[in-house]
C-alpha cells in the first residue's frame, strides 16, 4: 500500500476529491451486497423447498406431478440466480432486469409448493432489488443480445443432436417422436421416460441431458452478460492532445510517451491537462504507467476513467505505476501493490570502470575485436531507405510470430510523427545490421527502451555494447538519463538469495526461479543488474484483492504473454 498525499484538481474540479472516491467506494458495494444477498437467499430457498417436500406426502398423483415440476424449475432458476450474482455484482443492468424476473417467478413457485419461507425471501429480493435498482447501471455489449441468441440456437441444436445420439444408444427401442420429447424434456432438467434396456441407463441419460442444457443456458448467459468492448484505437485528435501534454509534463514518468500507442483509447480530465491511457482487455480497463499531464489535474482524469468502468461494469487495473502515479490512484479508491522496479540508468555518471561492470566491459571489448561497428542519431535524422532497413531488421530479429509489449512499447518502428525516437545500430565486419535499439523520448534529457533486438548469429554482448554507445553519445544527443527493461519481483530475486532470508521470502524466490523457466523473470533482473542502475519501483492497482487476478491476465494479455481464444470471433458472422 502506497502512501496518500493531498491533491486536488488546480480549476477546483471536485472528481478527485477524498470525499468523491468515498462515495464511489459506497455505491461500488450496493450491487456486491445484493448479489450476496441473492445468493444466500437462492441456497436457504433450496433448503426451505426440500425440507417442505420431505414433510409433506403426496397423496395425488397430480399433486406429485406438480411438485415435480416446480422442484426441476425452482432449482433451474436458482442456480441462475447463481451464477448471475456475479454479473450483479458488477452493476450490471441487464442482470438486474433478469435477477428480478427470477425471484419474483420463483416466489410464485414457492408459493405453489407451499415453501411459504422460500416465497417471502424472494418477495423481499424482489423489493431490495426495485430499491436499489439506480445502482444497477452498467452497460453490456449491445451486440451480445444477438450473439447470444445465434450462440443459444446453434448449442441447443448441438445438445439436441447430442442428446439423441445419446438416447438412440441407451433406449434404442423408443418411438421416434417419443425419443425427440424425451430428449427435450431432459434437457430442461426433467427426467426422461423412456423404455431403458438397463436401469442405469436411465440415470446416466437424464445426468448427460441435464448437463448439456445447463451448458446451453451457460453460453447464453455468458455471452449476453458479457463486457462492452470498446475498439484499441487512438483517434488522431486524442494524439495530438496527449503530444501536447507530454511536451508540457513528459519528464515526470519514463512510461509516458507508450501512450501514444495507437491500440490505447485515452480519457481526459474535464480541464483537458491530463488524461489516461488504457485498453479494455477482457472485461479490464488496463492503464500503463501514470496519468498524464499536469499532476494537479490527475484527480479528475482518473475519475473519469473510473466513471467510464462504472458505467461498463469494468475492472480498473494499472500496470507500472510510479510510486507518485499509484499515490493519485489509491487517493481515487483504488490499492497498490509492488510488482517489481525499472532500471534507470545515470548516463552521466555511466562508466566501465570497476570491478561491478566487469562483466559488461569484457562483453564490449570481445564486440569490438570482431569488428563491430554503430550508429546512434535520431529517427528524424534517417533516410526513408535506413528507415525501412530498421523497420525489417527488426521484424526479422523477432523472437516468435507475436508481438509483445504493451506499458513499456510503442509497437511501431519508423513513423514519421516519432521523430525525436533514438535508434541505435549496430553492424558486423561485412556492414551487415545485426541489431537494433529503439528508445523514446522521456521529457527533454532522458530516453526509455522501447525495442531491442540481435541477430541470433551476432557476437555474444553485442547489446552491451550498444547500451555503451548510447551512453558515449548521450552529451550529443541532449540526454542525462535512461530507463531500461522492467525486472519484475526484483527485491524478492535478490533479497530471497542473501544470507539471513526467511522461509516465505525463500520459497517466494524459488517459486519465480521456476516460473522463469517459462519467463523472462530472472533473465530480464540479471540483464539490467549488471549495469549498476538506479531502482525505481513500480507499482500495479486495482480495486480490491479479489479483483488482482482478472487484472493480472489482463496485463499478460496486454503484453501478448497469453493469447485469449474468442469465442464470440467464431460466431460472428463473416463478411
Amino acid at each position: 500500500m502506497v502512501g496518500v498525499s493531498a491533491t486536488t484538481e488546480r480549476d477546483g474540479a471536485a472528481p478527485g476529491s477524498s470525499a468523491a472516491s468515498r462515495a464511489r467506494s459506497l455505491r461500488r458495494r450496493v450491487p456486491r451486497a445484493m448479489a450476496w444477498v441473492v445468493r444466500a437467499v437462492a441456497l436457504l430457498s433450496l433448503v426451505s423447498l426440500f425440507s417442505r417436500s420431505g414433510e409433506q406426502p403426496h397423496h395425488r398423483l397430480g399433486d406429485a406431478l406438480l411438485d415435480g415440476t416446480t422442484i426441476v424449475v425452482v432449482v433451474a432458476l436458482a442456480a441462475v440466480s447463481l451464477v448471475l450474482a456475479r454479473a450483479l455484482a458488477r452493476r450490471k443492468r441487464r442482470a438486474w432486469r433478469v435477477v428480478l424476473g427470477i425471484v419474483a417467478v420463483a416466489a410464485v413457485l414457492y408459493a405453489r409448493a407451499r415453501a411459504w419461507e422460500a416465497a417471502g425471501l424472494n418477495l423481499a429480493v424482489a423489493a431490495l432489488l426495485v430499491w436499489t435498482r439506480g445502482e444497477f447501471r452498467a452497460e453490456s455489449e449491445p451486440s451480445s443480445r444477438w450473439l447470444a441468441l445465434r450462440a443459444g440456437l446453434l448449442t441447443a441444436v448441438v445438445s439436441l443432436l447430442s442428446g439423441l445420439a445419446l438416447t438412440a444408444r441407451t433406449a434404442p427401442d423408443a418411438d421416434s417422436w417419443v425419443a425427440v420429447r424425451e430428449t427435450v424434456r431432459g434437457l430442461f432438467g426433467f427426467v426422461p421416460d423412456l423404455p431403458y434396456r438397463r436401469p442405469a441407463a436411465g440415470d446416466l441419460t437424464s445426468v448427460v441431458l441435464t448437463g448439456l442444457g445447463v451448458a446451453t443456458v451457460g453460453v447464453v448467459l455468458l455471452i449476453m452478460l458479457s463486457p462492452r468492448r470498446k475498439p484499441a484505437v487512438l483517434e488522431p485528435d486524442d494524439e495530438r492532445r496527449l503530444r501536447d501534454l507530454l511536451a508540457r509534463h513528459g519528464c515526470r514518468d519514463s512510461l509516458g510517451y507508450f501512450a501514444l500507442r495507437r491500440d490505447k483509447s485515452v480519457v481526459f480530465s474535464p480541464s483537458g491537462k491530463a488524461a489516461v491511457a488504457y485498453r479494455v482487455v477482457g472485461g479490464v480497463t488496463l492503464a500503463s504507467g501514470d496519468p498524464l499531464g499536469d499532476p494537479e489535474a490527475w484527480p479528475g482524469a482518473i475519475a473519469a476513467w473510473l466513471d467510464e468502468a462504472d458505467r461498463f461494469a469494468w475492472t480498473p487495473g494499472v500496470l507500472g505505476a510510479s510510486q507518485d502515479g499509484a499515490t493519485a490512484f489509491v487517493r481515487a479508491g483504488l490499492d497498490a501493490l509492488e510488482i517489481g522496479d525499472e532500471a534507470v540508468l545515470d548516463l552521466t555518471t555511466f562508466s566501465l570502470e570497476g570491478r561491478e561492470r566487469r562483466s559488461v566491459r569484457q562483453a564490449v571489448s570481445r564486440v569490438r575485436r570482431a569488428g563491430y561497428t554503430c550508429e546512434v542519431g535520431r529517427q528524424r535524422d534517417l533516410s526513408a531507405d535506413q528507415l525501412a532497413e530498421v523497420a525489417q531488421a527488426a521484424d526479422a530479429m523477432r523472437d516468435g510470430d507475436v508481438e509483445r509489449g504493451f506499458s513499456m512499447a510503442l509497437g511501431r518502428v519508423g513513423d514519421p510523427a516519432d521523430g525525436d525516437v533514438v535508434v541505435v545500430r549496430a553492424r558486423d565486419a561485412d556492414g551487415r545490421l545485426v541489431a537494433v535499439l529503439s528508445l523514446v523520448p522521456w521529457g527533454d534529457d532522458g530516453l526509455s527502451l522501447d525495442l531491442m533486438r540481435r541477430s541470433q548469429d551476432s557476437e555474444n554482448g553485442t547489446m552491451e555494447y550498444l547500451v555503451t554507445e548510447l551512453a558515449a553519445h548521450a552529451r550529443d544527443l541532449g540526454v542525462r538519463r535512461m530507463s531500461l527493461n522492467f525486472a519484475v519481483f526484483r527485491s524478492a530475486l535478490e533479497r530471497g538469495g542473501q544470507v539471513g532470508a526467511g522461509p516465505v521470502l525463500r520459497a517466494w524466490r524459488s517459486l519465480l526461479l521456476w516460473a522463469s523457466r517459462w519467463w523472462q523473470i530472472e533473465s530480464l533482473y540479471r540483464a539490467n543488474a549488471k549495469y549498476q542502475p538506479a531502482w525505481v519501483p513500480r507499482m500495479v492497482c486495482f480495486a480490491r484483492p479479489a479483483d488482482l487476478p482478472h487484472v493480472a491476465v489482463a496485463a499478460l494479455q496486454a503484453e501478448a504473454f497469453v493469447v485469449r481464444p474468442s469465442l464470440s470471433r467464431w460466431l460472428r458472422p463473416r463478411r
